[in-house]
Protein backbone atom coordinates (compact mmCIF):
# COMPACT_ATOMS: atom_id res chain seq x y z
CA UNK A 1 0.00 0.00 0.00
CA UNK A 2 1.20 3.50 -0.81
CA UNK A 3 -0.22 6.61 0.81
CA UNK A 4 0.53 10.26 1.55
CA UNK A 5 -0.25 11.65 4.99
CA UNK A 6 -0.01 14.73 7.16
CA UNK A 7 -0.95 15.64 10.74
CA UNK A 8 -1.10 18.69 12.94
CA UNK A 9 -2.48 19.80 16.29
CA UNK A 10 -3.38 23.34 17.33
CA UNK A 11 -4.43 24.89 20.63
CA UNK A 12 -7.32 26.76 19.04
CA UNK A 13 -8.45 30.28 19.90
CA UNK A 14 -10.08 29.88 23.32
CA UNK A 15 -8.04 27.30 25.26
CA UNK A 16 -4.76 28.22 26.96
CA UNK A 17 -3.28 24.71 26.68
CA UNK A 18 -3.49 21.79 24.30
CA UNK A 19 -4.86 18.54 25.76
CA UNK A 20 -4.87 16.72 22.40
CA UNK A 21 -2.16 14.26 21.38
CA UNK A 22 -1.56 12.36 18.16
CA UNK A 23 0.73 9.82 16.56
CA UNK A 24 1.55 9.35 12.89
CA UNK A 25 3.88 6.41 12.23
CA UNK A 26 3.60 6.13 8.47
CA UNK A 27 6.15 3.30 8.23
CA UNK A 28 3.84 1.13 10.34
CA UNK A 29 0.59 2.50 8.94
CA UNK A 30 -0.35 3.52 12.49
CA UNK A 31 -2.30 6.67 13.35
CA UNK A 32 -3.79 7.81 16.67
CA UNK A 33 -5.81 10.84 17.77
CA UNK A 34 -6.48 11.36 21.49
CA UNK A 35 -8.43 14.23 23.04
CA UNK A 36 -7.82 14.50 26.78
CA UNK A 37 -10.03 15.89 29.50
CA UNK A 38 -9.41 16.86 33.13
CA UNK A 39 -8.22 19.89 35.04
CA UNK A 40 -4.69 21.00 35.95
CA UNK A 41 -3.24 19.64 32.66
CA UNK A 42 -4.55 16.17 33.53
CA UNK A 43 -6.18 15.89 30.10
CA UNK A 44 -2.83 16.40 28.46
CA UNK A 45 -1.36 13.67 30.64
CA UNK A 46 -4.19 11.26 29.79
CA UNK A 47 -3.95 11.77 26.03
CA UNK A 48 -0.16 11.47 26.03
CA UNK A 49 -0.35 8.28 28.10
CA UNK A 50 -2.93 6.78 25.76
CA UNK A 51 -0.87 7.47 22.65
CA UNK A 52 2.35 6.18 24.21
CA UNK A 53 0.85 3.01 25.67
CA UNK A 54 -1.21 2.07 22.61
CA UNK A 55 1.76 2.66 20.30
CA UNK A 56 3.90 0.53 22.58
CA UNK A 57 1.39 -2.31 22.47
CA UNK A 58 1.35 -2.11 18.67
CA UNK A 59 5.12 -1.85 18.16
CA UNK A 60 5.32 -5.37 16.70
CA UNK A 61 2.72 -4.75 13.99
CA UNK A 62 5.09 -5.29 11.09
CA UNK A 63 6.06 -8.74 12.34
CA UNK A 64 2.51 -9.93 13.04
CA UNK A 65 -0.14 -11.20 10.60
CA UNK A 66 -2.94 -8.73 10.02
CA UNK A 67 -5.41 -11.27 11.41
CA UNK A 68 -4.01 -10.50 14.89
CA UNK A 69 -4.27 -6.72 14.57
CA UNK A 70 -7.86 -6.50 15.80
CA UNK A 71 -6.94 -8.12 19.13
CA UNK A 72 -3.81 -5.97 19.44
CA UNK A 73 -5.76 -2.74 19.02
CA UNK A 74 -8.48 -3.87 21.41
CA UNK A 75 -6.02 -4.84 24.12
CA UNK A 76 -3.83 -1.79 23.53
CA UNK A 77 -6.72 0.56 24.27
CA UNK A 78 -7.72 -1.47 27.33
CA UNK A 79 -4.15 -1.39 28.68
CA UNK A 80 -4.08 2.38 28.24
CA UNK A 81 -7.38 2.58 30.10
CA UNK A 82 -6.00 0.55 33.00
CA UNK A 83 -2.85 2.65 33.32
CA UNK A 84 -4.71 5.96 33.21
CA UNK A 85 -7.37 4.76 35.62
CA UNK A 86 -4.78 3.54 38.12
CA UNK A 87 -3.09 6.94 37.96
CA UNK A 88 -6.39 8.69 38.73
CA UNK A 89 -6.59 6.56 41.88
CA UNK A 90 -3.03 7.22 43.03
CA UNK A 91 -2.74 10.95 42.20
CA UNK A 92 -5.41 13.25 43.58
CA UNK A 93 -4.83 15.99 41.00
CA UNK A 94 -5.41 13.46 38.20
CA UNK A 95 -8.82 12.30 39.39
CA UNK A 96 -11.44 12.56 36.68
CA UNK A 97 -8.98 12.64 33.81
CA UNK A 98 -9.54 10.61 30.68
CA UNK A 99 -9.19 10.75 26.94
CA UNK A 100 -10.75 9.75 23.67
CA UNK A 101 -8.80 7.39 21.43
CA UNK A 102 -9.20 6.82 17.72
CA UNK A 103 -6.60 4.31 16.52
CA UNK A 104 -6.20 3.36 12.85
CA UNK A 105 -4.00 0.71 11.26
CA UNK A 106 -3.63 0.50 7.48
CA UNK A 107 -3.22 -2.88 5.79
CA UNK A 108 -2.83 -3.78 2.13
CA UNK A 109 -6.22 -2.71 0.85
CA UNK A 110 -7.87 -2.42 4.28
CA UNK A 111 -8.17 -0.38 7.44
CA UNK A 112 -8.87 -1.24 11.07
CA UNK A 113 -10.03 1.38 13.57
CA UNK A 114 -10.39 1.16 17.35
CA UNK A 115 -12.58 3.84 18.88
CA UNK A 116 -13.49 5.23 22.30
CA UNK A 117 -15.06 8.67 22.74
CA UNK A 118 -16.05 11.29 20.18
CA UNK A 119 -12.94 11.84 18.09
CA UNK A 120 -13.87 10.61 14.63
CA UNK A 121 -12.75 8.81 11.49
CA UNK A 122 -14.19 9.61 8.06
CA UNK A 123 -13.59 8.27 4.56
CA UNK A 124 -14.02 10.22 1.33
CA UNK A 125 -14.47 7.96 -1.69
CA UNK A 126 -15.18 9.85 -4.87
CA UNK A 127 -17.82 12.36 -3.85
CA UNK A 128 -19.20 10.20 -1.00
CA UNK A 129 -18.08 11.35 2.44
CA UNK A 130 -19.15 9.29 5.43
CA UNK A 131 -18.34 8.98 9.13
CA UNK A 132 -16.90 5.54 9.88
CA UNK A 133 -16.98 5.77 13.67
CA UNK A 134 -19.93 6.45 15.96
CA UNK A 135 -19.54 8.90 18.84
CA UNK A 136 -19.77 7.72 22.42
CA UNK A 137 -21.71 10.80 23.48
CA UNK A 138 -24.94 11.86 25.14
CA UNK A 139 -26.28 13.54 22.01
CA UNK A 140 -25.44 10.52 19.81
CA UNK A 141 -27.45 8.33 22.18
CA UNK A 142 -30.35 10.79 21.88
CA UNK A 143 -30.07 10.71 18.08
CA UNK A 144 -30.01 6.89 18.11
CA UNK A 145 -33.14 6.89 20.29
CA UNK A 146 -34.92 9.23 17.89
CA UNK A 147 -35.10 12.04 20.47
CA UNK A 148 -32.81 14.44 18.59
CA UNK A 149 -32.04 15.05 14.94
CA UNK A 150 -28.43 15.26 13.78
CA UNK A 151 -28.89 18.99 13.27
CA UNK A 152 -30.22 19.47 16.81
CA UNK A 153 -27.38 17.40 18.22
CA UNK A 154 -24.74 19.75 16.81
CA UNK A 155 -26.04 22.74 18.77
CA UNK A 156 -27.24 20.90 21.87
CA UNK A 157 -25.87 22.29 25.17
CA UNK A 158 -24.60 18.79 26.08
CA UNK A 159 -22.93 18.17 22.72
CA UNK A 160 -19.52 17.86 24.39
CA UNK A 161 -20.61 15.27 26.98
CA UNK A 162 -19.11 11.88 26.20
CA UNK A 163 -20.39 8.61 27.64
CA UNK A 164 -17.27 6.49 27.19
CA UNK A 165 -13.61 7.42 27.43
CA UNK A 166 -10.22 5.89 28.16
CA UNK A 167 -9.29 6.09 31.85
CA UNK A 168 -12.49 7.22 33.54
CA UNK A 169 -13.56 3.76 34.69
CA UNK A 170 -11.93 0.49 35.67
CA UNK A 171 -12.68 -1.04 32.28
CA UNK A 172 -13.57 0.15 28.80
CA UNK A 173 -14.90 -1.59 25.68
CA UNK A 174 -13.57 -0.10 22.43
CA UNK A 175 -15.62 -0.21 19.25
CA UNK A 176 -13.83 -1.80 16.30
CA UNK A 177 -14.36 -0.97 12.63
CA UNK A 178 -12.73 -2.47 9.56
CA UNK A 179 -13.25 -2.32 5.85
CA UNK A 180 -11.76 -2.11 2.39
CA UNK A 181 -9.75 0.77 0.98
CA UNK A 182 -9.49 1.80 -2.65
CA UNK A 183 -6.91 3.86 -4.48
CA UNK A 184 -7.96 7.50 -4.25
CA UNK A 185 -9.69 7.12 -0.86
CA UNK A 186 -8.98 9.81 1.73
CA UNK A 187 -9.16 9.01 5.44
CA UNK A 188 -9.64 11.78 7.99
CA UNK A 189 -9.07 11.39 11.74
CA UNK A 190 -9.95 14.37 13.93
CA UNK A 191 -10.75 15.52 17.44
CA UNK A 192 -14.00 17.35 18.07
CA UNK A 193 -12.16 20.65 17.96
CA UNK A 194 -12.48 20.24 14.20
CA UNK A 195 -15.77 18.39 13.81
CA UNK A 196 -17.53 20.68 16.26
CA UNK A 197 -16.60 23.69 14.15
CA UNK A 198 -17.11 22.42 10.58
CA UNK A 199 -20.07 20.59 9.07
CA UNK A 200 -19.51 17.36 7.15
CA UNK A 201 -20.05 19.07 3.81
CA UNK A 202 -17.35 21.61 4.69
CA UNK A 203 -14.94 18.83 5.64
CA UNK A 204 -15.65 17.01 2.38
CA UNK A 205 -15.19 20.17 0.32
CA UNK A 206 -11.73 20.82 1.74
CA UNK A 207 -10.64 17.22 1.09
CA UNK A 208 -11.63 17.63 -2.55
CA UNK A 209 -9.39 20.65 -3.04
CA UNK A 210 -6.11 20.40 -4.90
CA UNK A 211 -2.92 20.24 -2.88
CA UNK A 212 -2.88 17.07 -0.82
CA UNK A 213 -2.85 16.11 2.89
CA UNK A 214 -0.63 18.89 4.27
CA UNK A 215 -2.68 21.60 2.60
CA UNK A 216 -5.92 19.97 3.81
CA UNK A 217 -4.71 19.70 7.40
CA UNK A 218 -3.59 23.32 7.46
CA UNK A 219 -6.85 24.47 5.90
CA UNK A 220 -8.92 22.51 8.44
CA UNK A 221 -7.18 24.19 11.35
CA UNK A 222 -7.41 27.63 9.77
CA UNK A 223 -11.15 27.21 9.16
CA UNK A 224 -11.85 25.80 12.63
CA UNK A 225 -10.08 28.74 14.23
CA UNK A 226 -11.84 31.18 11.92
CA UNK A 227 -15.16 29.80 13.17
CA UNK A 228 -14.23 30.31 16.80
CA UNK A 229 -11.55 27.73 17.65
CA UNK A 230 -13.46 26.74 20.79
CA UNK A 231 -11.36 23.65 21.47
CA UNK A 232 -7.99 22.11 20.65
CA UNK A 233 -7.89 20.90 17.06
CA UNK A 234 -6.09 17.76 15.90
CA UNK A 235 -6.24 16.44 12.35
CA UNK A 236 -4.67 13.55 10.44
CA UNK A 237 -5.31 13.18 6.70
CA UNK A 238 -4.26 10.12 4.71
CA UNK A 239 -4.64 9.85 0.93
CA UNK A 240 -4.49 6.28 -0.42
CA UNK A 241 -2.37 6.51 -3.57
CA UNK A 242 -2.32 2.76 -4.24
CA UNK A 243 -4.40 0.46 -2.08
CA UNK A 244 -2.74 -2.84 -2.98
CA UNK A 245 -4.52 -6.14 -2.51
CA UNK A 246 -5.96 -7.57 0.68
CA UNK A 247 -5.15 -11.03 1.96
CA UNK A 248 -6.40 -12.61 5.17
CA UNK A 249 -2.82 -13.44 6.16
CA UNK A 250 -1.07 -10.40 4.72
CA UNK A 251 1.40 -8.53 6.87
CA UNK A 252 0.69 -4.93 7.80
CA UNK A 253 1.88 -2.44 5.20
CA UNK A 254 2.62 -5.22 2.67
Amino acid sequence: MHFTCAARTDVGVVRSGNEDSYLMQSAKGLFIVADGMGGHAAGEVASEMAVEIIAGELKSLRERPSSEALDLVYEGIRRANDAIYQRTLSEQDKRGMGTTATVMILFAGRYLIGQVGDSRAYILRGDRFHQVTRDHSYVQEQVDAGLLTSEQARTHPYSNVITRCVGANEDVVPDLYYGALESGDIVLLASDGLTGMLEDDQLSKILQEEGGPQLWVDRFITEANHRGGLDNITVIAVRIDAAGTASSQSSLMS
